[in-house]
């Protein structure tokens, strides 16, 4: 496995090498093109695959963004070698292409970024501190239950540098998302602030 990923990454910048030479960029420049795309393969395949992606709009935009590079990449040696060949030449298009690349990865792994930082909008718990009318904060073990969702949540942003989120915190505790929500409600209440 080893050997063959080593050959595929030689033989596949090799290829973007040479396609960005031939479109133009300077020899000392060329080599930013191979780097620019398997750079986002990685990074977009990484927050797709790792557990720490939270947000499943970062998690689906990761995913068609890994598989947009993956095939970005096999467009550009593709090209490369009908060009060596002689079965394509080097047009206009090609050069605004290949020149578009870096720009449009920016922005993309930019707006990748952005949202790798923010939680699901379903996410979200509402501003308001009222508890529901049937919760009793007084239940047996809501005191213990309170406890361990205040541990969970520094915990959380210990690990991760933001807060838990609903869903991060039901799963945690095994409880409702009702439940959930009351807690985190309860956890990010500002200190001093009575219940009603």
């Amino acid at each position: 496995m080893t050997v063959t990923a080593c050959a595929a990454a030689v033989s596949s910048f090799s290829g973007l090498h040479s396609l960005a030479a031939a479109t133009g960029w300077p020899e000392a420049l060329a080599p930013l093109l191979p780097f620019t795309i398997d750079a986002y393969a990685m990074t977009a395949t990484r927050v797709w695959l790792s557990k720490a992606t939270g947000s499943v709009a970062a998690r689906r935009f990761a995913r068609w963004n890994a598989i947009g590079a993956i095939g970005l990449s096999l467009v550009g040696n593709a090209a490369w070698h009908l060009i060596a060949a002689k079965v394509l030449t080097v047009t206009w298009p090609i050069v605004v292409l290949v020149g578009a690349v870096p720009p449009a990865v920016l922005g993309l792994l930019s707006h990748l970024a952005v949202l790798h930082g923010q939680d699901d909008e379903d996410e979200a718990v509402p501003p308001s501190t009222d508890l529901p009318e049937h919760q009793d904060a007084a239940d047996a073990g809501e005191d213990d239950l309170l406890e361990a969702a205040r541990a969970a949540d520094e915990a959380h942003r210990v690990e991760h540098g933001k807060p838990i989120t609903r869903d991060q915190l039901r799963k945690q505790l095994h409880v409702s998302t009702g439940r959930a929500t009351e807690l985190l409600r309860r956890v990010r209440q500002p200190t001093g602030e009575a219940n009603p």
